[in-house]
């Protein structure tokens, strides 16, 4: 009976070892990845890992513990062009079974750490995203004051750095096609007169969605375009779509603003610093609010229909309308939001094509064309847009030139005047030059 004991307890002590065994992790990648406002250092491993850090000082430091893990990685050239972390290293452990990574810092930081899931193509990670406090964050200059201010175009190319989007099955990643499209737009944009684009997202890192949100604003954006592919489960659906911000977000997102009373001065000017410090003109602030965000909808559908119009003459539309969506991207009170899905990655035909060159400079020229069109038709006022550009409107079915006068802020007489009109009469399709007020 004792050997049997004996026997069985073995079996079970081996079948432990096993078990312990097969639960170890392996580092087998360390990657860092730069951006302008913080630098990511990723950690993949084979399997979860229990672990744990501290911060070292003279020199600085963050050393990482992994418990039941192990590596065989080269190291050295890790942290190659990196301006936050000097080296990679591993260092004795602590215990036996235990890794140890050091972090060797150019200087202190400060860090946050976070462990993800997998999630194709990465397997299990953990995440350290260094920020340099000390580092001054740049000024951006807002011209909006200027007399003849540029247009800004504040273009987000989707995803990016350790979140590549939806994955086509070529292999080809959304958060390279997205880059690419954004990088020529850009280019078209800053060629036309009166216009700029700011890239929010210029290299391969990953921008929070709220941080995109910020960056547009800070730049003074009059616009801004997230690219972005499409997917789904099978391969059949394909085309193009565009999104605009749907009533009920707008809804949602102007409560969390009006929580927000330090915001307000951001989304109001100087009307916002009065109301912020006035509990009794809540509503007043929701009012305005509530315009503001009445005409970043009404924009962003405007501009979507034209982008639509020309996006359906270089590829094949999904939806031939713009759609509302409750999409996180599209969530600026202030700012007209316009997300475009350039094709589904998912559809083989589609892959190749939104990988290819050509068709994505016909996806940029096509996009362009539609934010031209929309800035033509309806330049913001004092830009030098507007000077180049002047407003048209299109006569429709019952408007008369006392109605257009009132909604265009001028008179009967100025719009006569320019459009060089003998009468009051105006015809269906008559196309008007709106003086500038």
């Amino acid at each position: 009976m004792l050997g049997k004991l004996i026997r069985i307890g073995a079996t079970v002590w081996v079948a432990m070892a096993v078990s312990l065994s097969a639960m170890a992790a392996e580092l087998h990648g360390v990657r860092v990845w730069p951006s302008p406002d913080n630098t990511r250092v990723v950690f993949d491993l084979s399997a979860p890992a229990e672990y744990s850090y501290f911060a070292l000082k003279n020199p600085d430091r963050l050393v990482f513990d992994f418990k039941s893990s192990n590596t065989s990685l080269d190291l050295r050239n890790v942290a190659k062009g990196s301006d936050l972390v000097k080296k990679v290293r591993t260092s004795k452990p602590p215990k036996k079974g235990t890794l140890r990574v050091v972090l060797d810092l150019k200087q202190a930081l400060k860090p946050k750490v976070f462990a993800l899931k997998p999630t194709e193509p990465y397997g299990d990670r953990v995440v350290i995203d260094l920020f340099d406090e000390k580092k001054k964050k740049a000024v951006i200059t807002n011209n909006r004051s200027e007399q003849k201010r540029e247009i800004v175009i504040a273009i987000d190319a989707g995803h990016g750095g350790e979140d590549p989007g939806s994955i086509g099955g070529r292999g080809i990643y959304e958060k390279k096609v997205t880059l690419e499209i954004a990088r020529r737009l850009g280019k078209l944009i800053d060629a036309e007169k009166g216009m700029k684009a700011v890239l929010l997202r210029t290299g391969d890192y990953y921008v929070g969605l709220n941080r995109r949100s910020e960056l547009a604003r800070q730049h003074g954006a009059d616009l801004l375009l997230s690219i972005h592919a499409d997917a789904f489960t099978s391969p059949q659906p394909r085309g193009a779509s565009v999104w605009y911000l749907s009533n009920r977000r707008a809804k949602t997102e102007i409560g969390r603003w009006l929580e927000k009373t330090e915001k307000h001065s951001e989304l109001l000017g100087g009307a916002g610093e009065v109301l912020s410090d006035a509990q009794s003109e809540k509503y007043l602030t929701q009012t305005l609010l509530d315009m503001s965000m009445d005409n970043s909808r009404a924009t962003g559908y405007e501009a979507s229909k034209d982008i639509l119009y020309y996006m359906g003459k270089v590829t094949k539309l999904h939806k031939k309308e713009p759609v509302s969506a409750s999409l996180a991207v599209l969530k600026s009170p202030d700012i007209p939001s316009i997300l475009i899905e350039t094709g589904f990655i998912s559809n083989p035909e589609e892959e190749k094509l939104l990988n290819s060159k050509s068709h994505q400079v016909g996806l940029a020229k096509a996009i362009f064309k539609g934010v031209s069109r929309y800035f033509r038709r309806a330049p913001p006022e004092g830009s030098l847009y507007a000077s180049l550009h002047p407003r048209t409107h299109t006569v429709r079915s019952g408007e008369s030139l006392s109605v257009l006068a009132q909604r265009y802020n001028t008179s009967v007489t100025q719009l006569k005047k320019t459009n060089q009109l003998k009468s009051d009469m105006l015809r269906i399709g008559q196309v008007l030059t709106i003086p500038s007020s």
